[in-house]
């Protein structure tokens, strides 16, 4: 499920922006997504910083009392979000400083379907894209998009999980093990490996009935009894994978 997150001072401009989003999932069933609806911008920024709001999608109007939208965008992007941002605006005054924090598009108000919708159809489409191939952590403060491929395999560490990665990176990140577990679940080439580990097939060197050695000079130690269902899962992926070329 997307996260899509509105920002407006003015609260008939949420209702509207959340009117135009609620029709457009209902036309449009293949895109399964939430709404959080904001009319304080500090707010946000609190709940993304705290407690681990990861907007996919943000609408934010771009004039707001306490604090503008450009600079809230900095803010954002500092924090490490990388959500699309599209700035709701009755003027094009700050273009230049809306390509600069990285947004995707102006809507100029009124807001009205006939805009909203090929704009989230775009959005959208490449957010799907996208989360495909990256799975987000937050790493010291910061949410950091990692790309599914370079995840090697995660160790459980007492409270916090370490992420190894391909180029050497290690991360820590304050997770529970299950939750990584869930959000990894609909990938098939990570397999958990007794409740310590879970590993990336993909980056499984080579395998023994005491031992993983992954392809970045790692070893994962196999549990004892666990060695003939890994081998099973091990060769049943790349036996389907190779059914499926």
């Amino acid at each position: 499920m997307y996260q899509i997150a509105l920002c407006d001072d003015e609260v008939e401009e949420l209702d509207k922006s959340e009117s135009i989003l609620k029709s457009y999932r209902e036309q449009h069933t293949v895109y399964d997504f939430s709404i959080e609806r904001f009319e304080d911008v500090n707010e946000l920024l609190r709940m993304v910083r705290e407690k681990e709001y990861v907007p996919d999608l943000l609408f934010m109007d771009i004039y707001m009392p306490d604090k503008q939208g450009i600079e809230a965008a900095k803010e954002l992007r500092e924090m490490g979000s990388k959500c699309r941002l599209v700035f709701l605006t009755t003027s094009m005054d700050h273009a230049l400083d809306a390509f600069r924090v990285e947004a995707s598009q102006y809507l100029v108000k009124p807001i009205h379907k006939k805009k909203m919708f090929p704009l989230l159809d775009k959005l959208l489409g490449e957010i799907e894209k996208e989360q495909k191939k990256y799975i987000p952590f937050r790493i010291e403060n910061k949410i950091y998009r990692i790309a599914l491929s370079d995840i090697v395999f995660c160790e459980a560490q007492k409270k916090c999980q370490c992420i190894y990665l391909s180029d050497g990176e290690e991360y820590l990140v304050r997770m529970t093990m299950a939750k990584i577990c869930e959000m990894l679940s609909e990938y098939p080439e990570f397999v958990k490996v007794g409740i310590s580990y879970i590993v990336n097939l993909e980056h499984v060197e080579s395998l023994s009935t005491r031992e993983l050695q992954m392809d970045n000079e790692r070893k994962v130690y196999l549990p004892r009894g666990s060695y003939q269902t890994f081998r099973e899962r091990y060769f049943d992926y790349y036996f389907e994978d190779f059914e499926q070329e």
